[in-house]
């Protein structure tokens, strides 16, 4: 009988000591845990507001070590704008115009000159045969034909705007040497001017924000086979970018100067194909708002919703507070 509860007794102690070592691990990782939810808790800088509205709050000490600095939004207007594109045209066929032009009117005043010279002799002693007077008249009105045709060509292909130019050459050379560009712009059939762009920006497409002033020269003589909208041809007189470039412009339309603020490049975010800014909304919360770009300044961008003058926003460290934000919200 002692020797059975003896066993009992041991068998009891051994299952004991089993259950014992294999419920420890579990419970010493299920204390590691639970520090460490409560600290990455502790560690996220996401609030919700009253209205669900998302926020994310960092004290000077946070904001310092993210090296966090913000910029008070500044008042601008612009005058009203419509976007349209285009690109660069070659002057390669003007210049060839305009040479084949001043070629036939120097062999229409040299064979003008030779018609009167043997119509001359002929009038005084018959030294000209009537032959060749003829063939020199003939020569003469071949040559008229030939420069005539010039100006049509020139005003059905570049538009009166360029032919009526007082000094064309040197618009010529201008382009020829790059130091200027001709540049068509076309508008989307949905926008419609009543009357002409006063001016224009023109920036090349793959680099929107480097924009230049344009002068507007008229309209273009043709309508483009795939726009189908108004044309316009613009010079641009500094930076000009290749022929066959493809352009953006905005083309500066009479009207009242619309106001807004200039958001400056630095405080701009992509995310899911949105633009967005974070905007210091108190001395230690920070909220992100997407904003529409309207169009582009020399120091930013445009914009006349969601923000006013003077509203503070976050122009380094504005990628840290979105991957904060997403990390608190489970986001990648």
């Amino acid at each position: 009988m002692k020797r059975v509860l003896l066993g009992i007794l041991v068998g009891l102690a051994v299952g004991a000591a089993a259950v014992w070592t294999m419920l420890k691990p579990a419970g010493v990782e299920a204390g590691k845990e639970a520090p460490r939810e409560e600290e990455k808790k502790a560690e996220s800088f996401v609030h919700h507001g009253t209205n669900g509205e998302t926020f994310l709050q960092l004290n000077p000490d946070t904001q310092a070590r993210m090296g966090l600095k913000t910029a008070p939004l500044a008042a601008a207007q612009l005058q009203p704008e419509v976007k349209g594109y285009g690109r660069v045209l070659d002057p390669a066929p003007l210049a060839a115009l305009l040479a084949e032009g001043a070629t036939t009117k120097a062999a229409l005043a040299a064979s003008t000159r030779e018609f009167e010279r043997l119509k001359a002799l002929h009038a005084e002693s018959q030294n000209a045969s009537t032959r060749a007077v003829e063939a020199a008249e003939a020569a003469m009105k071949k040559d008229q034909i030939a420069l005539d045709s010039v100006q049509p060509r020139l005003l059905l292909g570049w538009g009166r705007a360029i032919a009526s130019l007082p000094d064309l050459a040197a618009l010529v050379r201008s382009l020829s040497v790059r130091e200027a560009a001709l540049v068509r712009v076309d508008l989307p059939l949905s926008e419609s001017l009543k009357a002409p762009p006063v001016s224009g920006r023109l920036a090349p497409v793959a680099s929107p924000d480097q924009l230049a002033e344009a002068q507007y020269l008229g309209p273009a003589p043709s309508t483009d086979p795939q726009m189908q909208g108004q044309g316009f041809l613009f010079l641009q007189p500094s930076n000009p970018p290749p022929p066959g470039a493809a352009m953006v412009a905005w083309l500066t339309v009479p009207g009242e100067a619309q106001s807004g603020v200039a958001v400056p490049r630095e405080a701009l975010l992509r995310y899911e194909g949105e633009v967005f800014v974070y905007a210091q909304t108190g001395a230690d919360t920070f909220q992100r708002k997407a904003i529409g770009l309207e169009r582009p300044m020399d120091n930013g961008w445009f914009v006349r919703e969601g923000l006013k003058p003077q509203d503070k926003v976050v122009v380094v460290g504005g990628q840290q507070l979105l991957s904060e934000e997403l990390k608190g919200q489970g986001g990648e």
